[in-house]
């Protein structure tokens, strides 16, 4: 029989996994509810379902959680909530007795990753955090290099990563745009990162210190450039000339799932990324060291030209060195926002694509075979869902994560917050994360 699944949180990264659901694992999973706060996205959702083929779904509020569970006799919930609501809500379905499947990061702070893994051991259930950027086959190809020796022992990691004015900048127009709900950039989207680097090196951080600020986005940066008076949001005060505004109402999505919407909860999903009110970072460095002797130095910008990271590490033996090129250039006519690898842009010297390189001592560079797989994330979403749903079976890269996974991600963010605070170096320890060892 298949596991009975409900969605807790219904914005839209929730798509992909009730399609997931519906289309590629009926017979290892049944959607059977779906829960959130707002009827307007549950609507939403409901229409997609019926679109699918699939059926017409019980809908639960945000404080029926455990009577949903229990009266659908759910099995496992997928949680795509806000990340503030993550400590809570995990903690309380696994009290209700399911198992959970939650998006990254799994919490935003201390306090959240004690109240989870204490729910975890009280209930006997699991926690599974989605780190889809293991199963990118780049990714992967990397961690196999490391991992069968050839380039040593790691000694150090560079790790830079940019966000481009159309991606970056929507963390600064949502709820992400205030700390208190999503940890800063340092654990929303750099915990990917630094999960990337504890799985890559197969160690976790000891000692974090990270510099950082505000430095492009927000209403003091845009008066010190000397913008001029700014909307307060793209829908209804925008104008279609200004590329730094979104109208919700040119994309059926953003209309549907949050333009029309708002009358429920009052959330604006299309702030000003220049208004005021923005309390996290949009540039940050940090060093971090690791158990294994390794040290980390690490960047995220928000607001470069062109999305991609570069990341080279050094071992004993040698260097390996990846380069992955998401979106040359935002222009006009890219509305897609995917990352196709083989967009190509006339005139332009920078095209999407993907690099691994490895380098050992006192021989010539040699370019490492990326394999290419079908579907999102060079076919790593695939193999994401099939381990969620079938299961992770015999992995030797290892790319299933647990909640001690998700732990080890947020911790270099929640020190590197620490560290922004008090301008001195954190010993994650000190930290007293829930399920750390040193």
């Amino acid at each position: 029989m298949p596991r009975r699944y409900a969605v807790a949180g219904t914005g839209s990264r929730a798509q992909s996994y009730i399609r997931a659901i519906l289309q590629e694992h009926p017979e290892e999973a049944e959607l059977v509810a779906l829960l959130d706060p707002n009827p307007g996205r549950l609507a939403f959702h409901q229409t997609k379902l019926t679109e699918l083929g699939g059926p017409d779904l019980p809908q639960y509020g945000a404080d029926d959680l455990e009577r949903m569970v229990k009266e659908q006799s759910v099995d496992r919930v997928v949680v795509t909530s806000p990340d503030y609501t993550h400590a809570a809500v995990v903690s309380r379905l696994l009290r209700a007795g399911a198992d959970v499947i939650v998006e990254k990061p799994l919490t935003i702070d201390a306090d959240g990753t004690r109240q989870i893994v204490d729910a975890m051991n009280e209930s006997g259930k699991s926690v599974v955090v989605t780190f889809n950027y293991r199963y990118s086959p780049r990714n992967s190809a990397l961690r196999q290099v490391i991992r069968d020796g050839e380039i040593g022992q790691v000694t150090s990691i560079e790790f830079q990563w940019v966000l481009d004015t159309r991606h970056g900048a929507d963390y600064f127009r949502r709820w992400h745009r205030e700390k208190k709900n999503s940890g800063g950039l340092l654990i929303h989207k750099a915990s990917h990162h630094f999960d990337l680097v504890n799985w890559w090196i197969a160690s976790q951080p000891t000692r974090v210190f990270a510099s950082g600020g505000l430095a492009f986005y927000g209403s003091g940066n845009a008066a010190a450039r000397g913008l001029g008076e700014r909307p307060a949001r793209g829908t209804i005060d925008g104008s279609a000339n200004d590329p730094w505004l979104l109208d919700l109402r040119t994309d059926d999505t953003n209309r549907q799932l949050y333009y029309e919407a708002e009358k429920y909860d009052g959330y604006l999903r299309d702030q000003d990324v220049f208004a005021p009110g923005i309390t996290i970072e949009d540039n940050m460095s940090v060093i971090a060291e690791y158990a294994n002797g390794a040290r980390l130095s690490y960047s995220l910008n928000a607001h470069s030209p062109w999305e991609g990271y570069r990341v080279s590490v050094n071992g004993t033996l040698g260097r390996a060195e990846l380069e992955v090129v998401e979106r040359a250039a935002v222009v006009d006519d890219q509305i897609d926002p995917s990352y196709p690898s083989d967009r190509v842009i006339a005139g332009d010297v920078r095209s999407n694509g993907e690099r691994l390189v490895l380098q050992k001592h006192w021989a010539t560079a040699v370019e490492v075979e990326i394999p290419r797989g079908e579907g999102g994330h060079g076919g790593g979403d695939k193999l994401l869902y099939d381990d969620l749903f079938v299961g992770a079976g015999n992995d030797p890269l290892g790319r299933a994560a647990d909640v001690h996974d998700g732990v080890r991600a947020v911790a270099v963010g929640i020190a590197a917050n620490q560290s922004l605070a008090t301008g001195q170096p954190v010993v994650v320890a000190d930290l007293q994360l829930g399920g750390w060892t040193a």
